[in-house]
């Protein structure tokens, strides 16, 4: 498989690297870190839109160095993936739109963090200072590289050394983000402007909604725009509302309002849009075992119709 045959369809844990293949737009040699490719691209089919569709979170890519040190089985290191939202926005190339996935897991590095986004308490040596985070995400366990997932488990069975965070941030983490942002400049230069919609899912428990319960306060959707800094609202209100009309619960940046990609991409006075896009996981997956429900196919064709929806009001919005 070649980075721009598009999204992986295996679903089952793998804890091989994928194998190393070139990558657009060419972003120079990387290191040789023994690592394969950090994400897959798939271009525009016909006529291109000045969208950029990204899926930071649906790696399924679990190295053998990660399970080696986890004290999780394979099925519990997965529940913080945003499983199968690769294959949910496949269809953003016959939008016009450009594609990027990250192929390696979260739990093995979070690229929608800050790079040097570390928790000193999972290191058995002392970080550089420019590494000694202290954020919110990291008092969580949630830094660039985790240390929980799910309802709290924690991933590791030992503490890590900086050489093998250092390791994952200029392997995966660094070359993801060079090609985003290749990306979002080549079509803000082609273009004058671009949007950014990055795609993620939530578990229900974080919504107030679940599967059985679709009556319970709670929503389907939320959509984080950085509080209107990180977007025209127009291109929240049009995306709220083409949603809506298919029947979508939508809410706006809580409890999401946007993480890392969001902020640092999002300079709507640059001409560059950015926008959150939370799917809660009931909607689409069965939370218990990682596998897609009916409500998969549905979503997925109503994913199609709002990047048509982008392709053809992008011009007047943004």
């Amino acid at each position: 498989m070649t980075a721009w045959d598009g999204a992986a369809q295996a679903v089952e844990l793998s804890v091989e690297a994928p194998p190393r293949a070139e990558v657009v737009p060419p972003i120079g040699p990387a290191p040789d870190l023994g690592l394969g490719p950090a994400f897959s691209v798939r271009p525009p089919e016909g006529e291109t839109e000045a969208l950029v569709f990204a899926s930071p979170h649906s790696g399924r890519d679990y190295p053998a160095e990660l399970m080696a040190a986890a004290a999780l089985d394979s099925a519990a290191i997965r529940r913080s993936e945003d499983a199968f939202v690769d294959e949910l926005i496949a269809s953003g190339p016959a939008c016009g739109a450009t594609v990027i996935a990250a192929r390696y897991a979260r739990a093995f590095i979070d690229v929608n963090r800050e790079p040097y986004e570390l928790d000193p308490a999972m290191f058995e040596d002392e970080l550089p200072a420019f590494a000694r985070a202290r954020t919110a995400r990291v008092a969580a366990g949630l830094g660039s590289i985790a240390r929980v997932v799910g309802e709290g488990q924690e991933i590791y069975r030992r503490k890590l050394t900086f050489a093998e965070a250092r390791r994952r941030i200029e392997g995966v983490h660094q070359p993801y983000h060079e090609a985003l942002a290749g990306l979002i400049e080549t079509t803000r230069a082609r273009h004058g402007r671009a949007a950014l919609i990055d795609w993620h899912s939530m578990p229900s428990a974080a919504s107030g909604l679940n599967a059985y319960d679709r009556a319970r306060r709670g929503c389907d959707i939320v959509l984080g725009d950085r509080f209107g800094s990180a977007c025209a609202p127009e291109l929240t209100r049009l995306v709220e509302r083409q949603l809506e009309a298919m029947g979508y619960r939508v809410a706006r940046n809580a409890p999401y309002a946007g993480g890392y990609t969001t902020e640092f991409y999002g300079q709507p006075g640059a001409g560059v849009h950015a926008l959150q896009i939370e799917i809660n996981r009931a909607v689409y997956l069965d939370e218990s075992t990682l596998t897609p429900t009916e409500g998969f196919t549905r979503l997925k064709r109503d994913i199609e119709r709002l990047g048509r929806a982008l392709a053809c009001e992008w011009r007047r919005i943004l």
